[in-house]
């Protein structure tokens, strides 16, 4: 009996499908795990930290929290690295290789495609900078366990406002850089690397139209989450990273990692000089010194954007 070519092709579609399915159930089943061993720890030494007066106490706490955090992104670098296709290329890694920089401080600015920037981003940078904390939004501290995990590591939570609110009440313009400045007070007594997405979302075309981008691959850079922590932080701030993603043959979002739907991603990174009449301004208050700051950051958002559309045809 001959089977036609159209059913051994219907067959065919339909196990890759399966494959594909127990593929993101088996690593979805795998992140889990390596979370739950992780944070169950962590939890219990940062409510340690969190209550004891003691300052050698609390060191030693802080060591123990940042080695489960290493671990517990060595693990999913490992499970990206082994259990999918996706390959990551870094262009300027020579620039990681000093152990040093292991107790600098460093504001890490990135354009945002898609969640996988952020293990990603995890990949490249675990053990060569000191761990990453991102700006979160605040209603993501309501994730099960993950929200946990983040408060105990002292991410930061912002809660932001639309522009009809601000509108109503302007007092709520500024409640972002008190917020940041709040934050980055905890983060001047220890090696840091703050990521801020200057994009503010994910970029999407609709969302591109939308705003009026000037850019082909980026949003409008938000220059404001920049210049506060720059205020915040002052001369503590040891480099700026600028760090550029781009998904050459398509990108997508966690399910497409597992389902090895993301072949290729390249990271590029530079050392960044911020101009000596940027270093010090009032961002908030001063108009001249805004613009100032926009300016250069939409220039730098320009080159960039020109070095996705080279990576991109690359």
């Amino acid at each position: 009996m001959v089977i036609p070519l159209v059913a051994l092709s219907w067959h065919t579609v339909q196990m890759n499908r399966v494959l594909i399915f127990l593929r993101q159930v088996g690593a979805t089943v795998l992140l889990a795990l390596n979370s739950v061993i992780h944070i169950a720890p962590l939890l219990v030494i940062a409510l340690i930290k969190l209550l004891t007066p003691i300052r050698s106490v609390r060191q030693t706490c802080h060591r123990l929290l940042m080695g489960l955090a290493t671990s517990w992104v060595g693990v999913n670098s490992w499970m990206m690295h082994h259990l999918t296709i996706t390959q990551v290329t870094l262009e300027g890694e020579g620039l990681l290789e000093d152990p040093a920089l292991m107790n600098g401080c460093f504001l890490l600015m990135v354009n945002h495609q898609s969640w996988v920037d952020i293990p990603v981003l995890q990949k490249v940078f675990n053990r060569r900078l000191p761990m990453l904390r991102f700006f979160l939004k605040k209603e993501l501290i309501w994730v099960p366990i993950l929200g946990l995990a983040w408060w105990a590591l002292e991410f930061p939570f912002m809660k932001r406002y639309s522009q009809a609110q601000i509108a109503k009440n302007p007092k709520l313009a500024g409640q972002d850089l008190e917020t940041t400045k709040k934050a980055c007070e905890k983060f001047k007594a220890i090696p840091v690397t703050i990521v801020n997405f200057v994009e503010g979302t994910r970029f999407s075309e609709q969302k591109r139209q939308q705003q009026g981008s000037p850019f082909t691959h980026l949003l409008k850079p938000k220059a404001g989450g920049i210049a506060f922590v720059l205020e915040a932080m002052g001369e503590q701030i040891d480099r700026l990273i600028n760090v550029t993603i781009t998904y050459p043959e398509g990108g997508g979002e966690l399910m497409d990692l597992f389902a090895n739907r993301i072949p290729h991603v390249r990271v590029r990174l530079e050392w960044l000089l911020v101009p000596e009449a940027l270093k010090s301004g009032d961002y908030q208050n001063d108009p001249r010194y805004r613009q100032a700051f926009q300016s250069w950051l939409n220039a730098l958002w320009q080159e960039k954007d020109q070095a996705m559309a080279d990576q991109t045809m690359g």
